[in-house]
């Protein structure tokens, strides 16, 4: 070690603390994703993520995703692109104001699971360009469930459903 020049070694200590650093920021991002969802005793809690949305995990089709919560959309929604790589099947067009403005794309079918136990089979999705990248989890499947909101926790209770 005495033959490195000094600043390969200062080099070398930086770099190690900062892959230390990259590491812990890592896990504990992981950490927070887990304890976002929790599920107990027939019912699941969301709380708040750090952009202020509610996010609930699940799948479309055999497509891991993670839904953002919407409760002031309508209709569930997915973006395009998605659809498309998941090739889900159009069953029509549909014309939809976002807060974008306004957006023409495709209705799909798709089978929505959320972790918890909710399925939707064959749900009727608007799948739009320009959405971001989350598929939205809308009134549609929201309003079958009994939900309330406080304090940062969605709690959905899953017994009767």
């Amino acid at each position: 070690m005495s033959d490195f020049p000094r600043s390969l070694k200062f080099a070398t200590v930086w770099l190690l603390i900062g892959g230390a650093l990259f590491l812990a920021v890592q896990w504990w991002q992981a950490e927070a994703a887990r304890t976002r969802f929790t599920q107990q005793d027939g019912v699941v809690e969301l709380r708040r993520g750090p952009d202020g949305h509610y996010h609930w995990p699940g799948s479309i089709g055999d497509q891991a995703v993670d839904f953002l919560v919407d409760t002031g959309a309508t209709s569930s929604a997915l973006p395009l692109a998605l659809a498309r790589e998941l090739e889900l099947r159009e069953v029509g067009r549909v014309r939809t104001q976002t807060a974008g403005g306004e957006v023409t794309g495709m209705l799909v079918l798709a089978d929505v699971s959320l972790d918890g136990g909710v399925r939707v089979q064959r749900l009727r999705m608007a799948a739009l360009p320009g959405l971001g990248d989350k598929p939205l989890l809308g009134m549609d499947v929201l309003g079958r469930l009994h939900w309330q909101q406080r304090q940062g926790v969605l709690r959905i209770e899953l017994q009767g459903q």
